[in-house]
């Protein structure tokens, strides 16, 4: 599958970001140095809210450790605005994804099973951690919404990579 790799350099991305401006993937803010990149289905996923809602819960421990939150997803502005709004979300939230920027990321996609559903093509989920310098330290996707990383066990294992200078693990090896 075509797509990014541990340790390779994250492709700085740029989306829309409700509240105005933009939002880059791949570089933190805030004073932070590390960044944690989330990529949700949609407003029409019952799992994405139980999992951003756990997200916007944690996300000041993640900044506590130098790590900038973000997540994003393919939803048209109106979408993710009702997402943030239903889920109280204060952490950045990026939208209209495209589906170039989807497939660059290396992200399933999936076509809406009913127009009920949704309206357009969505990413089915996918968390990146940049680290300082940059690259992928850890890479998680998923081709259905039932496979996601636990967030407080990857902020554990975010502080023990930071705290031990723990390398970047799991190069794929050619075929």
């Amino acid at each position: 599958m075509p797509g990014l790799n541990a340790g390779a350099a994250f492709p700085l991305t740029t989306v829309s970001k409700l509240g105005g401006g933009t939002l880059t993937l791949g570089q933190p803010e805030g004073g932070r140095d590390w960044q944690l990149v989330v990529v949700y289905r949609g407003l029409h996923c019952p799992k994405c809210k139980t999992y951003l809602a756990k997200l916007e819960e944690l996300t000041p421990a993640y900044h506590a450790e130098g790590v900038d939150v973000v997540t994003l997803s393919g939803d048209p502005q109106d979408k993710a605005q009702a997402m943030a709004d239903e889920m109280g979300l204060t952490l950045p939230v990026g939208y209209d994804l495209s589906l170039e920027q989807m497939a660059q990321l290396g992200l399933y996609i999936s076509d809406p099973r009913s127009p009920q559903e949704t309206d357009r093509p969505f990413p089915e989920p996918g968390a990146f951690v940049i680290n300082g310098a940059g690259k992928i330290q850890i890479i998680d996707i998923s081709n259905a919404p039932f496979a996601r990383p636990d967030l407080e066990g990857l902020l554990g294992g975010i502080k023990f990579v930071r705290a031990n200078d723990y390398p970047i693990r799991g190069m794929r090896q050619s075929a």
